[in-house]
């Protein structure tokens, strides 16, 4: 099967997603892309009970579905119009994370709390106002925001984060939504203290961290 390995790989995080609770039923999507193809979930299958060949090869560029094995996700305009505007994305991950998506739903910008939330998501996951899925107005909202960050809370429907490979869009999307627990938790008893830039500058600098971002980015 064409992109064997990299469908493994594609089925065995969608089953870490669905073990996380990261999504419910076929809610949820994720792609990964093969220079210029994008592997992406066909609609409606569930993560935890989707196969290799649930699947869908499409062409980055123009957008045609490249195999009929199925009908690709509906958020398929997002996902493309992430690998569009940054070469170096090479997998997209879109949950709707609980916590995650309580806080989008507030309005909230998730600010660096922790030095994990530094090293691994890297800067603000700022919030986007609601759009309506499965359309171009979501993938141009998303494709600027993705532009500068490397994720995205979605007002009133979840997240969206981008890696250089699978393992680093799933750690994002995990640290997402441990962020928003955070949050939730922090404010529950008192006033929340982020990190200031000073602190955030000084997090990046330290070898440990870049060790540890050098690791993920070359996933496994």
């Amino acid at each position: 099967m064409k992109y064997e390995k990299l469908r493994r790989e594609l089925v065995r995080f969608g089953k870490r997603i669905a073990d996380e609770h990261l999504v419910v039923g076929p809610g949820g999507n994720m792609s990964a892309r093969s220079r210029n193809v994008m592997l992406i979930k066909a609609s409606g299958v569930p993560f935890e009970e989707v196969k290799e060949e649930d699947y869908i090869p499409v062409g980055i560029a123009s957008g045609k579905v490249l195999e009929k094995r199925g009908r690709p996700s509906s958020e398929l305009p997002m996902h493309l119009a992430c690998y569009r505007v940054r070469d170096d994305v090479k997998a997209v991950v879109h949950t709707h994370s609980p916590f995650a998506t309580g806080v989008a739903s507030a309005g909230v910008t998730l600010r660096p709390m922790f030095p994990d939330f530094v090293a691994i998501i890297g800067s603000d996951v700022p919030t986007l106002p609601f759009a309506m899925p499965c359309g171009e107005e979501i993938a141009e909202l998303v494709s600027g925001a993705i532009v500068k960050a490397n994720a995205a809370l979605l007002g009133n429907h979840g997240i969206i984060a981008v890696g250089h490979n699978l393992r680093e869009a799933f750690y994002r999307a995990m640290l997402v939504e441990a962020a928003a627990q955070a949050l939730v938790a922090g404010t529950s008893v008192g006033k929340m203290r982020f990190l200031n830039r000073e602190e955030v500058a000084k997090i990046r600098a330290l070898s440990q961290v870049q060790y540890r971002v050098n690791l993920l980015k070359k996933g496994e």
